[in-house]
C-alpha cells in the first residue's frame, strides 16, 4: 500500500465473488490503494446488523500490487468494522459500498446492507458513498456506470461530504443516462411480503418477497422517479434520524 495514494474500503452484501464489486475494484484500482472486505456470500437485507453472537473469521482470498480482498462470515457491517480494526493499515480515505446488484432506493435504503456498510463508514466520520444498479442478474453489465462512479469517487475524495451524511447512487436500467438528479428517498411502502408454501413432508414454510409501492409517484423530486424516468439518483443519507417536524407537538402532549 502507498501512503501516498488515497486509500478506499470497498464492501458490498451480495458478496467479495459477486461481478459488481469486482468492477468496482476495477474502475477505482487507478484512484488509489483498495481493501476489500466483503461476506463470504450474499447478505442482502442485513442492513447495519452486526454479529453479536458468533464469532468471526477473516480470510485472504487474493493480494496483488494496490489491491487486497478479504472475506469474512459476518455481515456488510462486520466487515467495515473488522477492516478498519484489523486489515487497514491507517485510515481509509473513504469507505464505498457496491456495486450493488439491485436498487436501493426508497425505503430499500433501510433494508439494504450495501447501505449498512456506508452508514458504517459515516458513522464512523469518513466520507461514504453507495453505488447501486436497478439490476439483479448475477450477470449485470456495470460498465456504463464507469464514468460516474469514477467521477463522484474523485469529486467526495477532493471536497468531502458533510458531517454525518453519505451518498446513496442508484443507476437506472436503461440502454443510456438521461443525467443526474440529486433527489430526495420517495415513500414507499412494500406489501404482499409473506408467501406461504406447505411442505410434502407436512409442514408449513414462508418466503419473504413482496411488491412495491411507490406512495408519490407523481412526485417528481424523489430517487424512484429519477430512476424510472432514466436519470442516476444521488440522495443524501443522513445519520441523524430525529424527526424535528414533530418537535412542537410532542412538547404540547400533557407528559
Amino acid at each position: 500500500m502507498n501512503i501516498k495514494r488515497p486509500l478506499l474500503l470497498i464492501s458490498n452484501d451480495d458478496g467479495y465473488l459477486s461481478k459488481g464489486i469486482r468492477c468496482l475494484v476495477e474502475m477505482l484500482s487507478d484512484v488509489g490503494d483498495i481493501i476489500v472486505c466483503a461476506p463470504e456470500d450474499a447478505r442482502s437485507g442485513y442492513s447495519c446488523a452486526f454479529s453479536a453472537t458468533i464469532p468471526l473469521r477473516l480470510q485472504q482470498r487474493e493480494q496483488r500490487e494496490g489491491v487486497e480482498i478479504w472475506s469474512c462470515n459476518g455481515t456488510p457491517v462486520d466487515c467495515v468494522k473488522l477492516a478498519l480494526s484489523e486489515i487497514c493499515p491507517r485510515r481509509p480515505d473513504m469507505v464505498i459500498g457496491g456495486i450493488n446488484h439491485g436498487d436501493n432506493a426508497s425505503v430499500n435504503a433501510h433494508y439494504s446492507g450495501t447501505m449498512g456498510v456506508t452508514l458504517e463508514g459515516c458513522m464512523k466520520y469518513i466520507p461514504s458513498v453507495a453505488f447501486s444498479l436497478c439490476d439483479h442478474r448475477d450477470d449485470a453489465d456495470f460498465e456504463p456506470l464507469r464514468p460516474f462512479i469514477r467521477t463522484i469517487t474523485a469529486q467526495v475524495l477532493r471536497e468531502g461530504l458533510p458531517h454525518g451524511v453519505c451518498l446513496n447512487v442508484n443507476f437506472p436500467l436503461v440502454p443510456m443516462f438521461r443525467g443526474v438528479r440529486v433527489c430526495r428517498m420517495a415513500p414507499g411502502t412494500w406489501y404482499n411480503e409473506v408467501t406461504k408454501c406447505h411442505h410434502p413432508r407436512g409442514y408449513d414454510y414462508w418466503w419473504m418477497v413482496g411488491h412495491y409501492r411507490n406512495d408519490e409517484p407523481e412526485a417528481e423530486d424523489t430517487d424512484r422517479w429519477a430512476l424510472d424516468n432514466g436519470y442516476v439518483a444521488i440522495t443524501p443519507t443522513q445519520i441523524d434520524l430525529t424527526a424535528y417536524s414533530a418537535f412542537d407537538q410532542l412538547k404540547a402532549w400533557p407528559l
